[in-house]
């Protein structure tokens, strides 16, 4: 063994000292994460330099995080400030999709328990809504769609809106009918605009009559099919536990800035009409 070689370290002795097993280092050399520096080219037995360790144990801290081999490879190609960056952004998505299964997991303890527990995960309140004359876009939608749909709709309809003195109220979503694996509505995005232009819109409309409803406002992680379910079945529940009657179709309230607002930030209200 040469001097050369005498500076290298045995994948044995390199896997004990990064906290990996020989085992994933084959891995991560498959897949051009942490390719050895030297492979005998008889014994096939792989060789690494010692400052190699702090990629290796950069390695295990990343996967640490559960972070797929494809997001690592990224952040070990990165520049630092890049790199802290990407790990970043990774985290930012665990916790969103953290959040999103909490609440998932909430929706499912209602749903097989019968319901029990919907009312006391939300706050009911009431409130008058004036008439509202809204420029509308409907379509049949399925739930996988809706998150996509809704915004685009609200986004052209407040851009035609600009044409009637602009958006006086926020937009709301009606469905008239379900959507859900077997439903696709349809659904109805509606935006308001100021009054008095009744007979001179040329784009799809309609007059929103007032109306008393209850309400419930939830989070962004609350929002996600099929969780947001759960906030719906509080508020029919609260009107049937008040004895109240729904006149028209649910609707999503839409109050905030989505891309602005964190999981637990409260973004809509879940609303019936009741007589």
């Amino acid at each position: 063994m040469g001097v050369e070689d005498e500076a290298l370290l045995g994948i044995g002795v390199f896997a004990r000292r990064a906290r990996l097993s020989p085992k994933a280092l084959r891995l991560y050399d498959r897949q051009g994460l942490l390719p050895p520096d030297r492979v005998d080219p008889v014994t096939g037995y792989r060789y690494y330099r010692e400052d190699r360790l702090a990629q290796a144990r950069l390695i295990v801290r990343l996967r640490g995080l559960d972070m797929p081999l494809a997001v690592v490879a990224e952040v070990l190609a990165a520049p630092g400030p890049r790199a802290a960056e990407l790990v970043g952004a990774y985290w930012d998505g665990v916790e969103r999709r953290v959040a999103a299964q909490r609440e998932l997991a909430a929706h499912l303890r209602i749903r097989l328990s019968g319901g029990e527990g919907s009312l006391e995960m939300y706050e009911i309140e009431q409130r008058e809504v004036p008439e509202q004359l809204v420029l509308t876009e409907q379509r049949h939608v399925r739930p996988e769609d809706l998150p996509v749909w809704i915004p685009e709709a609200c986004d052209r309809l407040a851009e035609a809106a600009k044409a009637y003195g602009g958006v006086s109220g926020a937009p709301f979503a009606v469905y008239h009918g379900e959507v859900d694996e077997d439903g696709d509505g349809p659904v109805e995005v509606c935006v308001p605009i100021g009054p008095g232009h009744s007979g001179a819109v040329a784009h799809a409309h309609r007059t929103e009559p007032a109306h008393r409803e209850a309400y419930t406002t939830i989070t962004k992680a609350q929002v996600a099919y099929p969780q947001i379910l759960s906030a719906y079945d509080a508020v029919f529940e609260w009107a049937k536990a008040e004895e109240r009657t729904v006149v028209s179709a649910p609707r999503e309230v839409y109050f905030a800035d989505w891309a602005a607002a964190g999981d637990g930030d409260p973004v809509c209200d879940i609303a019936v009409p009741l007589a």
